[in-house]
């Protein structure tokens, strides 16, 4: 396997890269990352040195450097990650999401087409190679206080970066239908754990109770997320690229849902065992800010069908993965000082 992992310098990328760069199949693993202000070499320090990692600076949007590092590298598999992807920022400037996600997607998967594929579309997929594309539950929309997202429910994106990934879906999608690409498609609940960029709910809860500054909730703190723990999620990662049906989608959550306000909370408590010098009573930093647009107000994912044909289910419970995460941001306010730099 010669492995490309696009978006590796980023939370999940990153994540991942450290979970699986020792599996034996692995020959090289290359990472793609052109360093936006969420991509950081500092996530990737514990494998720089690895022998089977080599890391490339290139910017999705260039399709010709894409296709020189497909071809350079001989890439057989790809993991498909980098992804413009905070929801508040594709509503300022949706721009950045159009093109990094929809055509940065195209200019991928034609780079693929080209080395894998040649001329001509294929009559089956070549075992050989794999592309999988990894998505977010946000491009089915919002639930309404009952029900779950499946791997059939009808796209409903409603705010710019939802827009932007389901186009990217879709995509995928043809290119497996159309050309025979041996494509696959993961759709996963939100993610949290360590290496996040300090704009996601749970690192701004934890870097703002740290700093004794007020704790942002959105409306009234009663918008429902299903928390997937980032390690989790590489292993489900994994076991689809290796193991999963080409052409398939699957669905990625830990049946984990909490309403933000609750995790807000459960966070302060952490932090006030964790932490005890800060003082205590950390709850009363939470802050109640307007809701932001088109602010989707439950998902929940339906994760049974990854767990039935591949056996994964998540091995973190919310309280374990939280506490972990807390724990690793007291320790590493390092790292959230070096991403933080306002030199990027």
């Amino acid at each position: 396997m010669r492995l490309l992992v696009t978006g590796g310098a980023g939370f999940i990328g990153s994540n991942l890269i450290h979970h699986i760069i020792d599996r034996p199949e692995i020959e090289v693993l290359v990472n793609l990352d052109c360093l936006t202000y969420a991509g950081h070499l500092e996530n990737l320090e514990p494998v720089k040195d690895h022998p089977k990692y080599v890391f490339e600076k290139v910017d999705l949007r260039n399709k010709p450097a894409v296709i020189e590092v497909v071809h350079k590298h001989r890439i057989t598999h790809v993991m498909h990650l980098a992804a413009e992807s905070h929801v508040d920022r594709s509503i300022t400037g949706p721009d950045d999401f159009i093109h990094t996600n929809v055509i940065g997607t195209f200019n991928l998967l034609e780079a693929c087409r080209a080395a894998w594929l040649g001329a001509k579309p294929a009559a089956t997929p070549p075992d050989q190679y794999r592309f999988l594309h990894v998505s977010t539950d946000e491009v089915y929309g919002s639930l309404g206080p009952e029900g779950l997202f499946t791997e059939e429910s009808p796209y409903a994106p409603n705010s710019p970066y939802s827009a932007s990934k389901a186009a990217a879906d879709m995509l995928v999608r043809a290119y497996y239908r159309t050309y025979g690409m041996p494509t696959l498609i993961t759709n996963c609940s939100n993610n949290y754990g360590p290496y996040q960029y300090p704009e996601k709910l749970i690192p701004v809860v934890i870097q703002s109770a740290l700093a004794r500054k007020p704790i942002p909730v959105y409306g009234d703190g009663l918008h429902v997320r299903d928390w997937l723990y980032v390690r989790d999620h590489a292993e489900a990662l994994w076991l689809v690229l290796t193991r999963g049906r080409i052409g398939e989608t699957y669905n990625i959550g830990a049946n984990n849902e909490w309403p933000n306000i609750k995790v807000v909370e459960l966070i302060c408590d952490i932090i006030d065992e964790l932490a005890p010098h800060l003082g205590g009573n950390t709850r009363k930093l939470i802050t109640f800010v307007p809701d932001r647009p088109g602010h989707d107000r439950r998902y929940g994912i339906d994760a049974s069908k990854i767990k039935r044909e591949l056996g994964w289910q998540p091995a973190h419970s919310f309280h374990q993965g939280i506490r972990e995460t807390v724990r690793w941001y007291i320790e590493h306010q390092d790292w959230v000082q070096a991403v933080l730099k306002p030199t990027r």
